[in-house]
């Protein structure tokens, strides 16, 4: 009877020693597969960050373009001083000056003023609707 139960015994052990061997060859699978998982994901990181980076400076170097379009043009606005009455006037006529306002504070013609007034007036006009 010892030897029956040594049998058995043996015959569990073997059993237990090839399914441990087989779990752990389904966890060296699994381990390979989520390492290979890990360097895909890994890669795929490093592509985004290279991309946002490069992305990064395309828009830096688009603002700083713009900056500097924005510095010439109002170069351009502040030479020319017929720009500057005009657009004073213009402002001026928002905050309700009438046509003499105009010719004596921001030193255009009566024509011109009267022009202003009359567009300024056919601009509000809508908008009052």
């Amino acid at each position: 009877m010892t030897w029956l139960a040594l049998t058995v015994v043996a015959a569990i052990a073997v059993t237990a020693a090839g399914y441990c061997i087989h779990v752990r060859r389904k966890l060296q699978q699994h381990q390979r597969q989520y390492e290979a998982l890990i360097n895909v994901l890994r890669n795929e990181i490093q592509a985004l960050t290279s991309s946002s980076i490069g992305m990064g400076h395309r828009l830096m170097d688009v603002e700083n373009q713009l900056n500097i379009t924005a510095e010439k043009q109002q170069e351009l606005v502040n030479r020319d001083p017929g720009v500057l009455a005009y657009n004073q006037a213009a402002r001026l006529m928002e905050m309700g000056a009438d046509v003499d306002d105009l010719v004596k504070n921001c030193g255009i013609g009566r024509p011109e003023a009267e022009l202003m007034a009359l567009l300024h007036k056919e601009v509000a006009a809508p908008q009052k609707r």
